[in-house]
């Protein structure tokens, strides 16, 4: 017999980006309380059907608190909080007694065997879902890149650059990696939190400690500047375009990254991904079908990508 879907859930960062999409397409479902854990002083909105709960990410005792009673807790965190900040939220959960948690480690599934030694970031993010211990496990969702903030932030990510018609091939532009969009995101954790707890031939429990694996596109960088050629009315002929290796690429953004240009981070990080050695860019999204994904349009997406950069759009002035 199938036990019934978690019912409490909290997430750090609903008033964020990405959380912001999780706690609207969870809220959505009408299936869960949810609780949003939320700095003091904060002026995010959480999306409607969210309870907001005002901790102190420095006192273990605030977060413990927030944190009782708790099925699941997603932790969402921007690039700029402190990497001990994701350990004192799982130290905490641990402590509450919460089940399970999803770290922040949204991205491809990486392994101990698939990270390269000089791989820093690839391995703190190992690191975050390792911290997760005592009572709770570690449910993590592998959604690749972001599409659309990774095509509107161009140069240094998907090497389009829409607003100056620039791309930039990595080797031959052609590797193919697997990207979702934030609103499949969005649903395969609604989806996900949706299934019986445990008794099912899919529940969550099958998710201890493994990677769920979603996605919404299979592309090629070629595949994404042939999108946004058919959504601008474009051709090549309308973009310089130009070619640079992967190591190079790896390479130019370390040394950018050791001479303090946080454009390195991008190159490193993306350059890793695009390498034709990776072996885990081009995961299959086998959990589409179980979770009830919906297949997606490339255009319509890369249509808000362009939007976005016509709109002024830039995530690190905000």
């Amino acid at each position: 017999m199938s036990s019934p879907p978690v019912k409490r859930v909290a997430i750090v960062g609903a008033t964020g980006r990405i959380g912001g999409f999780f706690a609207k397409s969870l809220a959505e479902t009408g299936k869960h309380t949810i609780t949003a854990l939320t700095r003091e002083g904060s002026n995010g909105t959480v999306p409607e059907g969210v309870a907001a709960v005002n901790v102190d990410y420095d006192n273990e005792e605030s977060l413990v608190e927030a944190l009782k009673g708790q099925q699941f807790l997603i932790i969402t965190l921007g690039a700029r909080v402190p990497e001990d900040v994701h350990n004192k939220i799982t130290a905490a959960a641990a402590k509450a007694g919460v089940p399970y948690v999803m770290p922040n480690s949204y991205g491809y599934p990486a392994t101990e065997d698939t990270i390269e030694e000089n791989d820093h970031f690839g391995k703190t993010i190992l690191g975050r879902a390792s911290q997760i211990k005592g009572v709770s496990v570690p449910v993590q969702l592998s959604c690749g890149y972001w599409y659309e903030w990774s095509l509107a932030l161009g140069d240094f990510w998907f090497g389009i650059n829409i607003r100056d018609r620039r791309v930039t091939f990595f080797d031959d532009g052609k590797r193919v990696i697997t990207v979702s969009t934030w609103d499949q995101c969005g649903r395969a954790l609604a989806g996900l939190l949706s299934l019986p707890e445990s008794g099912a031939s899919h529940s969550l429990t099958d998710y201890k400690n493994k990677h769920v694996l979603i996605g919404s596109f299979r592309v090629s960088q070629r595949d994404m500047l042939d999108s946004v050629n058919r959504v601008l009315g474009t051709t090549d002929a309308d973009w310089n375009i130009s070619y640079e290796s992967t190591a190079k690429r790896i390479q130019d953004g370390t040394e950018e990254l050791k001479n303090g240009q946080l454009t390195g981070f991008g190159k490193i990080i993306y350059g890793r991904i695009f390498q034709p050695s990776s072996t885990i860019s081009d995961y299959v999204p086998v959990d589409n079908e179980i979770l009830g994904l919906p297949n997606e349009d490339l255009d319509e997406a890369t249509k808000t990508a362009v939007e976005m950069v016509q709109s002024g759009w830039n995530p690190f002035s905000e």
